[in-house]
C-alpha cells in the first residue's frame, strides 16, 4: 500500500467532488481511485467518506482526516521543491505583506538569509496593520497576527506573538510600581488603536484575569507607542519583539513577570487555488523555518 498516493486519492476525491471526477484529475480509473480509499480507511480501522449511488459526504474524522493529508502532501512537495531549487535559480517577483511592527522588527532582520539562498528573486513589502486582501491587492503571501475569520486561503501557524507588560523608571518613580494587575485600574496606560478595546489578560497558576485599564493615551503605531512608553507616559503591552531592546538597555521595566500574558496566534497565509511557484515555495519554507511553531497546516477559520 502506497500510503502517500492513497492520500493523494482521498484529497483528489474530496476537492473534485467525486471518485470520478478525481480519477480524471489523477490520470487513474475511478475503480482505483477506490481501491485507493478503501485501503486507507482500512489502514485507519475507520470510514473517511459516506457513500450513497447519489453523493458521498465526508464523515467527522474524514473532515479533519483531510486537512492532515493536505498538510502532509503540501510538506512533501515543498521538500521535493527544495531539493529541486538546489539545481534552479530562483528569479521573479514576490509581493508580500506584513504587519508594520512584526514587518520592522523581525522580518526584515531575517531577510538576509532569504537573499542568500534566493539573490535574483525581488521582494515587494508592504507593512501594514490592516487585514489586506490578497486576491484583490494582488499579493503572494501575507503575515498576519490574530484570530482568522472565515477565508479561502491557507494559513500555516507560525510562532505566537509575545506580549510584555512595561513602563519607563521615571513614570514608575512617578506613580509607583504595580504588583499586582488589578492595581492598573489606577494607572495611566498606552494602547495600540487597533486593539485598544481588547482586555489585557493575565494568568498565572489558577488565576485568570481579563482586564481593560484605563486608556489615557491611544495611537495608531506600535513605534509611536513605544516611544510615549519611554517618554514615561504610562504603561503599555506590547509586542516583546519591539520592546527587547529597551528592556535590555533599562530604558523600559517589564510589570508582572511572574503572570503569563495572552499570546496572539499568527499565521502565513497564502492562496489555496494558485500556482506554486518555485519563489513562493521558497519564500513558504524561509517563513516557517524562521517563524514556524509547531507544525501543520489549518484553513484560516
Amino acid at each position: 500500500m502506497d500510503v502517500v498516493r492513497c492520500m493523494q486519492a482521498f484529497v483528489a476525491t474530496v476537492q473534485a467532488g467525486s471518485m470520478s471526477a478525481a480519477s480524471a484529475v489523477l490520470g487513474q480509473s475511478p475503480a482505483m481511485v477506490g481501491q485507493q480509499i478503501a485501503a486507507l480507511e482500512e489502514r485507519l480501522g475507520t470510514r473517511l467518506l459516506n457513500r450513497t449511488t447519489r453523493r458521498q459526504s465526508l464523515t467527522d474524522f474524514g473532515a479533519s482526516y483531510v486537512e492532515q493529508c493536505r498538510d502532509i502532501l503540501d510538506r512533501i512537495a515543498l521538500a521535493e521543491e527544495a531539493a529541486e531549487l538546489q539545481q534552479t535559480r530562483l528569479k521573479g517577483r514576490l509581493r508580500i505583506t506584513a504587519p508594520t511592527t512584526f514587518g520592522a522588527e523581525a522580518l526584515m532582520p531575517a531577510l538576509g538569509g532569504y537573499r542568500l539562498s534566493a539573490p535574483d528573486v525581488e521582494l515587494d513589502i508592504a507593512l501594514s496593520d490592516r487585514n489586506v486582501d490578497l486576491v484583490e491587492e494582488g499579493f503572494d503571501i501575507a503575515f498576519r497576527i490574530g484570530v482568522m475569520q472565515d477565508s479561502a486561503l491557507i494559513a500555516r501557524p507560525l510562532a505566537p506573538y509575545r506580549m510584555a507588560v512595561c513602563a519607563a523608571p521615571d513614570y514608575l518613580a512617578r506613580r509607583g510600581m504595580p504588583m499586582h494587575p488589578d492595581e492598573l485600574a489606577g494607572h495611566d496606560t498606552i494602547a495600540f488603536t487597533p486593539s485598544a478595546r481588547s482586555p489585557w489578560t493575565f494568568a498565572r497558576e489558577d488565576d485568570e484575569r481579563a482586564i481593560t485599564p484605563p486608556r489615557m493615551i491611544t495611537v495608531n503605531s506600535g513605534q509611536a507607542v513605544r516611544a510615549a512608553a519611554r517618554a514615561g507616559l504610562g504603561i503599555v503591552m506590547q509586542p516583546e519583539l519591539l520592546v527587547k531592546r529597551d528592556l535590555e538597555a533599562g530604558c523600559l521595566v517589564r510589570l508582572f513577570p511572574d503572570w503569563r500574558l495572552g499570546e496572539r496566534p499568527m499565521w502565513l497565509l497564502y492562496q489555496r487555488d494558485r500556482r506554486m511557484t518555485p519563489r513562493l515555495r521558497s519564500f513558504i519554507a524561509f517563513s516557517l523555518s524562521a517563524f514556524g511553531s509547531s507544525p501543520g497546516m489549518t484553513d484560516a477559520v
